[in-house]
């Protein structure tokens, strides 16, 4: 299963041009044949208010990736006076087959004076060859008030943990063709997007750290780490544009359970493009 995530800043490059296909090009040159592609900073409606009028993302992408089901999690879903529509969040598109979706909003803590919007983490639950079902979950979390941000690493966490939980302890059998009807559990995931954290924050372990017993033994590690262990990360943010900090970090991750751990095969970072603020990140799992 081939995974690129990539915060996209609205599809706006650093010379101002919103592009959808430059971004799903950028990702087929980052990994061809993705089965995954998680974007954050998708917008719809916004043609007044944000810079090149970014128009309707979700259809333009829609467009751009035949064969592929997308999904649309607005974490900011609202009107203007005049009724216009708004919507900002992130897309999962998968040209594999597709068992469940979930869009969990995030907490939003009071955090007062400081500059903040709702989050939202998409889950889409795939059936990935030679893996089973799989719960892919992307999200993009607070920038500015780490109250909010610690809030929404351990909602992830908690996230993550209720799931090995229900797959290790599933419901009544029931296939009815109700509501009621037999979900696919599994604590395999991928946990990915742009975090607005670094490696060395609190939030970074948090968000890692093991579950008590009998919950279901299946943690999110770090892909960068599993495979490269104690190198540093490549940078994702601030590498070529620091309007918002004097040096690059990297804050984009993929995190990956237990049992997917072992299968990563590679892991890279495209720091070259320019087409967004960030960079992508792109997994192979065997």
């Amino acid at each position: 299963m081939r995974i690129v995530t990539w915060n996209t800043q609205w599809c706006c490059g650093l010379d101002g041009i919103v592009s959808p296909r430059r971004i799903v090009e950028g990702a087929r040159a980052l990994l061809a044949d993705f089965d995954v592609l998680c974007l954050q900073e998708i917008a719809q409606g916004y043609d007044d208010t944000m810079p090149g009028r970014p128009g309707d993302q979700p259809a333009e992408l829609a467009a751009l990736l035949p064969g592929h089901s997308l999904f649309f999690g607005a974490a900011v879903d609202e009107f203007t006076p005049d009724g216009r529509r708004q919507r900002f969040g992130n897309l999962i598109a998968t040209r594999l087959p597709v068992r469940r979706v979930e869009h969990h909003p995030l907490p939003w803590p009071a955090d007062a004076g400081v500059r903040s919007m709702p989050r939202m983490c998409t889950v889409v639950t795939v059936d990935a060859p030679g893996l089973g079902p799989v719960r892919v979950m992307t999200t993009h979390l607070e920038y500015y008030s780490p109250v909010q941000r610690m809030a929404q690493a351990r909602a992830l966490r908690a996230l993550h943990q209720s799931a090995c939980a229900l797959a290790a302890a599933p419901p009544a059998a029931d296939e009815d063709g109700s509501p009621f009807r037999a979900k696919p559990h599994t604590p395999h995931a991928v946990l990915c997007g742009d975090f607005n954290l670094g490696a060395c924050e609190p939030e970074y372990e948090v968000i890692q750290q093991p579950f008590d017993a009998g919950a279901g033994e299946a943690r999110l590690r770090d892909a960068w780490r599993v495979m490269h262990r104690d190198a540093p990360h490549p940078p994702t943010f601030r590498l070529f544009d620091r309007t918002y900090g004097p040096d690059p970090v990297a804050c984009d991750f993929v995190f990956l359970s237990d049992g997917l751990a072992p299968r990563l095969k590679s892991i890279a970072v495209d720091t070259a493009t320019r087409v967004s603020d960030h960079q992508p990140v792109a997994i192979e799992l065997a």
